[in-house]
């Protein structure tokens, strides 16, 4: 991406209405612009984080054995009024009619679309067990919208609900979820503790929730490493660990949650399937939520300083911004900086080139305030001296690199 082909608008100005370091940065690097209350458009570079977010929790849920659906956003009222949910989630639900009367939902959370789906294809023990996952926008009438996409109306979610036969397998399914949520969260370099929690309005008797640590964390939680124990600190019922260990206390924002629904749904809804005793019984399941944009809030909670943003390289929208010293559009270090930009691209780099016809101290200030990881400086003094200044976002790494060995430092650096 080329700045001065994008109308990139950065502010200095904090945002009056916006509390959080991370809504406050997200506003001020242009990552989401506000359209009401709760309500956000996605612009291009925070819309690559996202993306990024996204593709590794496909990748891992693939590689778990689940499998991609996609159901539909706005669901049917009979469903829920089946589990009795359509009055129990109360207002959380922006409840809509359609021409003809028919009562709808836009959806938070999509327990019965799925149950709906699996108890018209289940049959036989056969089909089981089974995980389907969506990443979907999701609607929960929020009655106090704040911190920008961290409590917003409308978010992007991942959620996949599984079958079973038993509660074995049920167990096993549940492990393995756990186990790809540890490799999603630790993929995506985010400080996270998974925490035992209670089930609230999703229900089942057992369900665990993954923290980032922050300040700004909404929830507190006790932890201890040493015993790999974490809780919801309305959990602990004793000041210390299970087996005696010294508790630390911390702020957790949610970025996930799983739980055990036994079979609430499937037996509300008349779900069954049969085993290989010919009986028929309500399959159990289970059910794995991940807040996809509250990632990429939470990441910037972890990850800034007065400056900005600092992107983990994971999530960063790129991999590398050019910084060209132009004094005018006819500068040679425009030149340079557009051959070097291309260059890095042929050679597989996400890059940003800030090419813009702005002083020095303007594109300095963006690029800490965009946090990408690596930076190239090129002035003509640099050129003079046949060097490129390469930085680093976080200010440990700064050297002076011969453009022809450009590609050589950088792959040492990404090593």
């Amino acid at each position: 991406m080329q700045l001065s082909k994008y109308p990139l608008v950065t502010y200095k100005e904090m945002p009056a209405d916006a509390e959080l370091i991370s809504h406050q940065l997200m506003l001020r690097a242009g990552l989401i612009k506000k359209l009401a209350s709760g309500l956000f458009s996605w612009m291009p570079i925070g819309l690559r984080v996202l993306r990024k977010i996204e593709h590794i929790v496909r990748e891992e849920m693939d590689r778990s054995g689940a499998y991609e659906v996609s159901m539909p956003a706005i669901q049917p009222a009979d469903l829920w009024k089946e589990t009795g949910r359509w009055e129990d989630y109360g207002n959380l639900l922006l409840k809509m009619e359609d021409r003809h009367g028919r009562l709808f939902c836009f959806g938070p959370t999509h327990e019965e679309v799925i149950t709906d789906i699996l108890r018209n294809e289940l049959k036989t023990y056969r089909q089981m067990p089974v995980n389907f996952y969506q990443i979907q926008t999701k609607f929960r009438d929020e009655i106090r919208p704040r911190f920008g996409v961290m409590r917003a109306r409308e978010f992007l979610m991942k959620d996949s609900y599984s079958f079973h036969l038993d509660q074995s397998s049920l167990d096993d399914e549940y492990k393995n979820m756990g186990s790809t949520y540890d490799t999603i969260f630790t993929r995506l370099g985010l400080n996270f503790r998974k925490v035992r929690a209670g089930s609230g309005e999703i229900g089942g008797s057992l369900s665990h929730e993954y923290h980032v640590l922050a300040d700004s964390g909404e929830d507190e939680i006790g932890y201890c490493d040493d015993e790999d124990f974490a809780a919801n600190v309305e959990m602990i019922k004793e000041k210390t660990a299970p087996n005696g260990g010294k508790l630390s206390f911390a702020r957790g924002i949610e970025v996930g949650h799983i739980f055990q629904l036994g079979n609430k749904y499937s037996k509300s809804m008349n779900c069954t399937v049969l085993t290989d005793k010919g009986n028929s019984i309500y399959p159990l399941m289970g059910c794995y939520g991940i807040g996809i944009s509250r990632i990429m809030a939470s990441s910037i909670e972890q990850n800034h300083d007065a400056s900005g943003i600092i992107w983990p390289k994971p999530l960063a929208p790129f991999e590398i911004i050019i910084i060209a010293l132009n004094k005018n559009t006819e500068c040679i270090t425009l030149a340079k900086s557009r051959e070097i930009y291309h260059q890095l691209i042929e050679s597989g780099y996400e890059v940003l080139l800030d090419d813009r016809n702005e002083r020095a101290g303007v594109k300095f200030a963006d690029a800490d305030l965009l946090g990408i990881p690596t930076r190239l400086v090129i002035s003509e003094r640099g050129l003079k001296n046949q060097t490129i200044e390469l930085g680093t976002r976080d200010g440990k790494d700064k050297t002076d690199v011969p453009p022809k060995q450009l590609i050589d430092y950088l792959e040492k650096l990404n090593s």
